[in-house]
């Protein structure tokens, strides 16, 4: 798995794996090479999500910050 594939594909491509898995007209060994790519992507993608909700996080906290500052300088 590469992590510098955009979070979109990583789904596309987990969903792709998910159909395939529930359709069961693959070999059981088919099946457990896409169920760990699919555990493998599922990784990549929380950390994908984690790092996108921390730059959120911190978006928002120092909007909150300069937002205060701003009344700061009004009152």
């Amino acid at each position: 798995m590469n992590e510098s594939r955009p979070y979109e594909e990583n789904i596309i491509r987990l969903e792709e794996i998910v159909r395939r898995l529930e359709r069961g007209d693959i070999s059981l060994e088919e099946g457990l090479a896409s169920f760990e790519e699919g555990i493998s992507l599922v990784k990549v993608c929380r950390k994908q999500l984690d790092r996108v909700s921390e730059r959120l996080q911190l978006l928002t906290r120092d909007g909150r910050l300069e937002a205060a500052a701003d009344n700061d300088k009004g009152e």
